[in-house]
């Protein structure tokens, strides 16, 4: 089965060069994700659970850190040195933390415009913090609460697919703006 899709794709579509790359990104992104996708399955096993300390107060415990025994080790899923998913869980709370491939210069400047962009609109994701973890580009808050009121692999898939985006539109961004930098300095040299 396998060989019959590689054969179409190589025949039709693809020239071999191109088919390296695709495979080469496929091979070591999909690893990574299904390391993350179990990883926050397990995670996301929350129950409602009200504070040892303030009476009536029931707050993510990943984020008030208040008693020891109620958090998980926090985990680190790393593809590269640059790309990495950090895990912090608790009994009523899960934080996705995810740094994001940044290659160069231009990649730093659209990764963080465009996730500053995300989270001043943070209500509207719900489960978006609008600040990240120190170290990483953008974290997510999933409390017991969230997971009551929507599915729990809808929110894995989420994270999941986030992940698998924001390459590609970073990637289309930059393309863009190396072309609007071409137009723009061939209309400048047409001075001279």
């Amino acid at each position: 089965m396998c060989g019959e899709v590689h054969s179409f794709l190589i025949g039709k579509h693809f020239s071999s060069v191109q088919l390296l790359v695709f495979h080469h990104q496929t091979a070591t992104l999909r690893p990574y994700l299904n390391a993350v996708r179990a990883t926050l399955q397990a995670a996301l096993c929350l129950e409602n659970f009200s504070s040892q300390v303030v009476e009536r107060h029931n707050k993510p415990e990943v984020e008030v850190r208040s008693s020891k025994e109620l958090l998980l080790q926090p985990v680190i899923i790393s593809r590269n040195d640059k790309e990495k998913v950090l895990i912090e869980g608790s009994i009523n709370s899960v934080r996705v933390s995810i740094a994001v491939k940044q290659a160069d210069e231009i990649e730093k400047i659209l990764c963080h415009k465009f996730m500053r962009f995300m989270m001043m609109r943070a209500e509207n994701f719900f489960i978006l913090r609008r600040k990240p973890v120190e170290g990483y580009d953008i974290s997510f808050l999933i409390t017991n609460f969230h997971t009551e009121q929507m599915y729990k692999h809808k929110l894995v898939d989420f994270v999941i697919h986030f992940m698998e985006e924001i390459d590609k539109e970073i990637s289309e961004m930059k393309l863009s703006v190396n072309a609007r930098a071409r137009i723009v300095a061939e209309e400048f040299l047409k001075n001279f």
